[in-house]
């Protein structure tokens, strides 16, 4: 089967939240069952490092859409990679989304229609003569107009939409349906219309002939006024008619404590330590002080979805009672300034880096005891896997893939609303755990034997790709 992958993350080249990670693993998990090609728009760090990019062909302007050329490359493992040159929409700083201010780039409904245009010509296989796709799998708002685009073109070819994030929905002016060559007529409530906007994500709930989410809770969660956020009427309609389905997200082999090259030192689990060793180094590299406490990790997007006010509201109960806190991660400019602001009131219990760094953050995993997840909704979420593979006890809200892959008591700590009062009866579970060597030990060994392998996940994406395709 010939699969083609829209995203326009991919953490071999650009990375901004999880997609890049998904996008990196899990077309190469797919690989025994399908030809699985990558479509990524050209931007600067893309075009960088794929040095040998042939020129396949050229997209003719749409709208306000400029033409642009299409090139194939592959990544050093062989992982084919289509890149859309377009310089004058994706030659630019900053990330994928906006500028190095992080506001969004105005022509977003532009950059990113183009990408979902030129993929469904692609998948048609008007660009590339030698390859036209069997299915197409889109990723997220910036990649959800492609099945519409190959509804508007009368084509039957099957899709599938994986939502990685309702709450970004890609709303645009109406105005935004002339810029992007889409049909007038595809302006209502069962088309791309969202209160009398524009919405990418919509257009792609609409036409997708499968939905997918990256946990079977958030696929539930989203179905409801709480999550759904404005969707969950057509999303029920969609699950009601067994046309949405959650599939959990899972992490590369890397992320393995006994072999991880970032890491101060090596370790397995029970060789606790390797653990201090990793503890002891980030003590120093965050500038905190010696102590004989718990670390706590917050590795995240620093936004309100994360629940960063949260742990602000409740880093003074955790340094008071000897606990240190480790942040690393970007986001809102409210939230970075007042993690600042507290690691300046505290800057021997309180360590933060603006910014995001994957070696760092593999060290924040391993040194520290408990990872912070206070997050509202959670779709799936990495961060707790990845701690409980180095060691890290997560403290999670019971919600997506949270509530899924973190065993309340056994690997982690569960808590049941988003507020301090929840979260801080987490944190003081941990606390005491902490106090315990021999629940401690128990705990760590149990989070660091779990398996979060990405062949699970694949086999059932292949199943779905095949189940799709079918009709």
């Amino acid at each position: 089967m010939k699969v083609l992958f829209v995203t326009t993350e991919m953490d071999d080249f650009v990375r901004v939240g999880g997609l890049g990670a998904v996008s990196a693993a899990l077309p190469r998990a797919l690989r025994p069952w399908a030809d699985v090609r990558v479509l990524l728009p050209g931007y600067r760090d893309v075009v960088e490092q794929l040095t040998q990019i042939q020129a396949v062909g050229e997209c003719r302007a749409r709208g306000e859409m400029p033409a642009c050329a299409l090139g194939r490359a592959a990544t050093r493992d062989g992982l084919p990679v289509y890149v859309l040159l377009c310089p004058e929409l994706y030659d630019r700083p900053g990330n994928p989304y906006g500028d190095e201010t992080g506001r969004d780039w105005p022509d977003n409904d532009i950059r990113f229609a183009r990408l979902a245009s030129a993929a469904a010509e692609l998948a048609l296989g008007m660009l590339d003569r030698n390859w036209a796709a069997d299915l197409v799998h889109a990723n997220d708002w910036p990649a959800a107009l492609v099945p519409a685009y190959l509804a508007w073109s009368g084509a039957r070819l099957p899709t599938i939409l994986t939502i990685h994030n309702l709450a970004y929905q890609g709303l645009f002016p109406r105005d935004s349906l002339r810029r992007i060559g889409a049909p007038e007529s595809s302006f209502h409530i069962d088309g791309v219309e969202f209160y009398d906007k524009l919405s990418f994500l919509k257009g792609g709930l609409v036409y997708a002939s499968h939905l997918t989410t990256v946990s079977a809770t958030y696929a539930r969660e989203i179905t409801t006024p709480e999550y759904g956020c404005g969707l969950e009427g057509l999303l029920r309609v969609r699950s009601n008619a067994s046309e949405l389905t959650g599939i959990l997200n899972g992490i590369d082999e890397s992320w393995d404590p006994r072999v991880c090259a970032q890491l101060a030192q090596p370790f397995a689990a029970g060789d606790w330590a390797g653990k201090r060793a990793n503890a002891d180094y980030v003590r120093k590299q965050f500038g905190l002080a010696l102590s004989r406490g718990p670390i706590f990790g917050l590795v995240a997007r620093l936004v309100h979805q994360k629940g960063i006010d949260l742990v602000l509201s409740a880093a003074d109960e955790i340094v008071e009672r000897g606990g240190q806190i480790i942040v690393t991660g970007s986001g809102e400019p409210k939230f970075e300034q007042a993690l600042v602001a507290a690691h300046r009131r505290r800057p021997d219990a309180i360590g933060v880096v603006i910014g995001f760094n994957d070696a760092q953050a593999r060290r924040v995993f391993a040194g520290s005891d408990f990872t912070l997840m206070p997050s509202r909704f959670e779709p799936c979420g990495l961060s707790q896997m990845y701690a409980q593979r180095f060691g890290s006890l997560p403290i999670g809200h019971q919600t997506g893939g949270l509530a899924e892959t973190i065993t309340d008591g056994e690997t982690g700590f569960l808590f049941s609303k988003p507020s301090i009062d929840s979260f801080l009866g987490g944190v003081r579970r941990a606390f005491s755990t902490f106090v315990s060597t021999e629940r401690l030990d128990a705990m760590r060994r149990r989070a660091m034997a779990r398996s979060f392998s990405w062949h699970l996940s694949a086999a059932l994406y292949g199943a779905l790709y095949r189940k799709t395709v079918a009709p």
